[in-house]
């Protein structure tokens, strides 16, 4: 994802800029630039491919010095990753720099080309510097100015921009992609994250949805998407809010499962249009490479594995894209057969992953149409050696278990899975609109699920004596119970196996008795009827039950049967939804077991040999 840095003081704000860009390195980008009003009263930029670093050795060489200005890290969406394509965009006395995708560029792009601009970038982003550039001739303010283009725009942007017509002035818009705006004693900053911006100031104040701002030494002013002003509040920032750092929390792994609804959030940003994904947040040849797959071969090891084959209920079951999902360990060491314009998927929290990243060198041979990364680490091998990337934004993830990292994967594949088919042609008619507004709802739905907590931590007591516990769900829900096996056996050391409900009369009913609890999570789709029948066997051999259920599943508490009433969520997203309530249980019963939940025995976060 790219980043923003914004400055106006009085002071010069070139180092300001490089060390906010410095800050946000870790979101992954191949390019960055600086644009500056300087001293001199000129509107100047640098720009490099490659590290900030590189920029940095540039502005040691050509020094550019001013009290007010914008820099920008990008992670090319339209264009190649080159200096010609890197931000900040010129347009006649103004710069722009801008997060996210402008879905309507081209048609922008060719009524601006008729009015005789010219483009020298290959970017949806030069186009809202000419918009801009025009649509100031007639207003009477650059933020006038600004309104009037956003309106104009549909898509997803973070922007911010500087002109040299008003050089006491930094201007910014937030829609879909993240802002906040930092204060400071006769100087003000603007970032797309508040880490960039933490050398300079404690106090910030968020965009919200909608919301233009403009932004002086002495003054800031924000209105809200109809053009009403508004007063935003301003958050001081507690050190002991850094993701190092506990906070109120007994471990990082409890801190990591609530941070779930915040970072789903930030997955989702600058990826949702109006009613369809952004297919170019994939990358700027995702839509020609996506246009010729036929087939989706998907390979990760351990959680991602797991959130792999969620993908794969996802994929045939709503995009009709044949999916196949393996164990990095095994499918390096086989020979595979690739059917013709196969896409090689890897999934990995820490981009790092010994298996996995040689599986996607061992395939880079092997004939795939290309490469999809989806990860948590922007400058990792995995990203840097994959055709295509889609990054979770889960944040740094502390305990070995992996949790926000899990839910971030299947957030990013549900983005993969709506892409592809909306590139194909072969959604059903209205499912991707559908799926785009409940995808915006699911951080709602997620911190609804985490609002069971203390229920949960009561459940976990049925455990705490337990030495084996069964899994089962049906359909995309039995990737979700091998999850759930795999955390308790992770951080609690109990025993635990997952299987799909069906085939539990095909050995696994022979383990159920008094002291091995069954766990099995129940959304009430077209499968609750078969899984009920599941369940009734479990009873009838005198096995103790704990259902999560859709609060509309009509289960209900009973002699061995303990239900947890699960919040309503269309059936697509509910693996997302119920891979909460099993990570806290397995948290819970390690707790009780008292075993070290951050840093189990035997087990390292990142796998980075053999």
């Amino acid at each position: 994802m790219c980043g923003i840095v914004g400055a106006i003081a009085e002071r010069n704000v070139s180092p300001i800029l490089i060390e906010g860009l410095k800050r946000l390195e870790y979101r992954g980008y191949d390019s960055a630039g600086v644009a500056l009003v300087t001293n001199a009263g000129t509107l100047e930029r640098g720009r490099r491919s490659g590290k900030v670093s590189e920029l940095e050795a540039l502005l040691r060489e050509e020094p550019l010095i001013g009290r007010l200005g914008i820099a920008h890290t990008r992670w090319a969406t339209h264009g190649a990753p080159n200096e010609r394509n890197a931000h900040p965009h010129f347009s006649n006395g103004l710069a722009v720099v801008h997060n996210g995708i402008i879905e309507n560029h081209e048609p922008l792009r060719a009524s601006l080309t008729s009015q005789g601009y010219v483009f020298e970038s290959e970017t949806d982003t030069e186009v809202i510097a000419h918009l801009l550039h025009r649509e100031l001739q007639s207003a009477g303010s650059l933020i006038e100015a600004l309104g009037v283009t956003v309106s104009q725009l549909h898509g997803a942007y973070g922007l911010a921009a500087i002109s040299l017509a008003e050089p006491d002035t930094l201007v910014a818009a937030r829609s879909g992609s993240p802002l906040v705006i930092g204060l400071g004693l006769g100087e003000n900053f603007l970032a797309s994250d508040q880490l960039a911006l933490r050398q300079v100031t404690d106090r910030f104040m968020y965009l919200e949805e909608g919301d233009i701002a403009q932004i002086r030494q002495n003054a800031i002013q924000v209105w809200t998407r109809e053009g009403q002003p508004v007063q935003r509040e301003v958050v001081q920032y507690h050190e002991g809010a850094e993701a190092a750092d506990k906070g109120e929390y007994r471990h990082f792994m409890l801190k990591e499962i609530h941070e779930q609804p915040k970072v789903v959030q930030r997955t989702l940003e600058g990826r949702l249009g109006h009613e369809q994904v952004l297919v170019e947040a994939f990358g700027p040849t995702a839509p020609a490479l996506f246009k010729r797959v036929r087939n989706v071969q998907i390979v990760a090891c351990g959680t991602s594995y797991h959130a792999g084959m969620v993908a794969k209920y996802w994929l045939e079951g709503l995009a009709g894209i044949p999916c196949q999902v393996e164990v990095a360990s095994e499918f390096r060491y086989r020979k595979v057969v690739v059917p013709q314009d196969t896409l090689f998927v890897t999934i990995s929290q820490s981009g790092e992953t010994a298996d996995t990243l040689a599986a996607l060198r061992h395939g880079k041979a092997m004939g795939f149409v290309g490469s999809l990364a989806i990860c948590n680490n922007g400058i990792s091998s995995l990203v840097r050696e994959s055709d295509l990337t889609l990054l979770t934004q889960a944040g740094p993830e502390i305990g070995v278990a992996s949790t926000k990292a899990f839910t971030t994967q299947l957030v990013g594949l549900m983005l993969m899975t709506l892409a592809l088919g909306q590139v194909q042609g072969s959604l059903e008619h209205g499912i991707e609109a559908l799926l785009v507004e409940e995808l915006r709802r699911l951080p709602v739905r997620l911190g609804e699920a985490l609002a069971m907590d203390t229920t949960v931590e009561k459940v976990a007591e049925l455990f705490a004596e337990k030495h084996h516990t069964l899994f089962l769900g049906r359909g995309a829900q039995f990737p979700v119970a091998m999850e759930g096996a795999l955390k308790l056996k992770e951080i609690s050391y109990i025993h635990a196996e997952a299987y799909p409900a069906g085939e539990l009369k095909h050995g696994p009913l022979a383990l159920v008795d008094a002291d091995m609890p069954v766990v099995t999570v129940a959304p009430n789709n077209a499968l609750l009827e078969k899984l009920k029948s599941n369940l009734q066997e479990v009873r009838a051999r005198g096995g103790e039950l704990v259902v999560f259920a859709d609060v509309d599943a009509q289960l209900s508490n009973g002699p061995g049967t303990t239900v947890v009433a699960m919040p309503h969520i269309i059936d697509a997203l509910a693996p997302i939804l119920y891979t909460v309530p099993l990570q806290l249980l397995s948290y819970y019963v390690a707790v009780l077991k008292g075993t070290d939940v951050d840093q189990p025995r035997n087990l390292a976060k990142s796998v980075t040999v053999e």
